[in-house]
């Protein structure tokens, strides 16, 4: 992760807390892998982009982004392929996702 200039604006950071189906499981975890890897490929300004499964419920995923900025956040809900795979990660959900926004200082 890099660090934030002095002075410069707090990075913009969420915490996502999504259940999945399970007989959508699978097909989460492929989507969540492609937007991690296009997350972390196209997106310099996108610090951190992690999935992480709970070792004591299969279906529970939690989801941490880290974005340099609003606008680097911005950037990222408007990308192309977050537009793609977005609607069907939503799809793979039992639940609505519980979504927390934080500011990150470093």
């Amino acid at each position: 992760m890099s660090k934030a200039e002095p002075g410069a604006a707090p990075g913009k950071s969420f915490i996502a807390t999504l259940r999945t189906k399970p007989e959508k499981r699978d097909d989460f975890i492929a989507l969540q892998t492609e937007l991690k890897t296009l997350v972390h490929d196209k997106e310099p300004d996108a610090y951190a982009y992690e999935v992480l499964q709970s070792e004591e419920d299969e279906n529970l995923f939690y989801c941490v982004a880290t974005f340099k900025d609003e606008a680097a956040f911005d950037h990222h809900m408007q990308i192309d392929f977050h537009d793609r795979l977005v609607p069907p990660i939503l799809d793979c959900l039992a639940a609505d996702m519980e979504l927390a926004f934080y500011r990150s200082h470093s």
